[in-house]
């Protein structure tokens, strides 16, 4: 599968750029939609998207997105015709208010998220007919949200009857493993901000402080636990609830930070890799690890390369970062360099690397051109069997190593 382009910005000159270099924006970054998080919460809004004619739904099956079966990089996506079979007509007819007053634990809703309006027109619409373009106040452009089409519970049927609708139009569910990114790289954006959310709400279905069943509210980026429940067409009140004495009554989308680093030897004439055990053979990659409480981004890398690789490290830039939506993760670009007396490889404090090495330059800068693939796909034409492999460039760990290999650790001649 040829590589996907990656994001940029439309105007790369400024001040800091001068100063710092262009900014990496890495894949599932860079969407074209304009959040406007501010109107998640205003129901005349979400109504007026919902049911316009250039309202555009991904849909998501056991979190695949809908794809074009003719070009799998290309997104699909539904009408509001197309979807109503599942969600009604006017699933947002409530306020958030009236949600949680009427709520009925025996009712399933299709999980909706709103993502945003593509102000810019950068994509498509699917029919040649788009219609009057969508104005709310001052904002103008296709409202986009997501909906998670699943088969489940009592809405199994309906979201069946709309997959094989979508099939029956020439759209695919895409693999959505990490291992097969091949979506264009604005598109894979909107499609990491999707997956995110619809997992997050479909892993939160219980309230993290009393176990009770939770609502889906403010266009499904927040889920709430709601004082009563209607079951039955009786009202109840539910057991009490820590989380209702506060002024935020909600659970919100959890984000992991994740740093990631290129690290390099005290002369800067070697990259630390390191694989785990289940990679293909000879693939190697950067070091990574979750970041904990109390604690900064430096001082997470210095940690995660002491314990999974023994190496010290002493001074840490920050690269780039990436948002990984398998499931929630941040990813934290940096690049460290090694300590003169610190660069002794010791594997024994984690059991996570089954090897860790020092490279030369000049080999992971052969590896990039020859050797750089997704994990589930066959080295690049010009491999040689047991040379070095690297993630693709659409891994934030392929743009650290790119990153070293050019130089960008070097400070620029004053």
């Amino acid at each position: 599968m040829p590589a996907p382009d990656l994001p940029n910005l439309p105007t790369e000159d400024s001040l800091l750029s001068r100063k710092f270099g262009r900014e990496t924006i890495n894949y599932f970054s860079g969407s074209p939609l304009n959040r406007v998080s501010f109107l998640r919460d205003d129901q005349k809004f979400l109504q007026a998207a919902f049911a316009h004619s250039q309202a555009r739904f991904l849909l998501m099956n056991n979190l695949a997105p809908l794809v074009h079966a003719s070009d799998t990089a290309q997104l699909a996506f539904a009408t509001n015709a197309d979807v109503t079979l599942l969600t009604g007509t006017d699933p947002f007819a409530k306020t958030e208010e009236e949600m949680i007053r009427d709520y009925d634990s025996e009712e399933e809703r299709a999980l909706i998220v709103f993502l945003g309006i593509n102000e810019a027109g950068e994509l498509p619409l699917d029919d040649s007919e788009a219609g009057e373009p969508f104005t709310y106040k001052e904002f103008k452009g296709a409202p986009y949200f997501a909906i998670d089409v699943t088969p489940r519970g009592k809405l199994a049927d309906a979201a069946t009857a709309l997959i094989e609708a979508m099939k029956g139009k020439g759209y695919v569910f895409y693999d959505s493993s990490p291992r097969h990114m091949g979506l264009r790289a604005r598109q894979a954006a909107m499609y990491g901000h999707a997956r995110a959310l619809i997992d997050w709400n479909n892993r939160t279905p219980f309230c993290a402080q009393c176990g009770q069943p939770t609502l889906s509210v403010h266009a499904g980026t927040k889920r709430v636990c709601p004082p009563t429940d209607r079951a039955g067409g009786v009202v109840r009140e539910r057991k009490p609830c820590a989380t209702r004495g506060v002024v935020s009554n909600h659970s919100f989308p959890r984000t992991d930070p994740t740093v990631i680093m290129a690290v390099i030897s005290a002369d800067g004439t070697k990259v630390l890799l390191g694989r785990q055990r289940r990679w293909p053979k000879y693939w190697f990659s950067t070091l990574a690890g979750f970041q904990e409480p109390g604690e900064s981004i430096e001082e997470a890398v210095r940690r995660e390369v002491w314990e999974e690789s023994g190496v010290r490290v002493g001074r840490v830039i920050l690269h780039s970062s990436q948002p990984w939506p398998f499931p929630a993760s941040l990813m934290i670009g940096a690049i460290a360099q090694a300590l003169p007396d610190g660069e002794e490889i010791y594997l024994g404090h984690d059991a996570e690397l089954e090897c860790a090495k020092w490279f030369p330059l000049e080999e992971v800068k052969e590896a990039l051109l020859k050797g750089a693939s997704n994990m589930g796909d066959a080295p690049p034409e010009g491999y040689v069997e047991g040379a070095l492999r690297l993630p693709p460039q659409t891994a934030i760990a392929n743009r650290l190593i790119t990153a070293v290999v050019e130089g960008w650790w070097v400070p620029p001649k004053m």
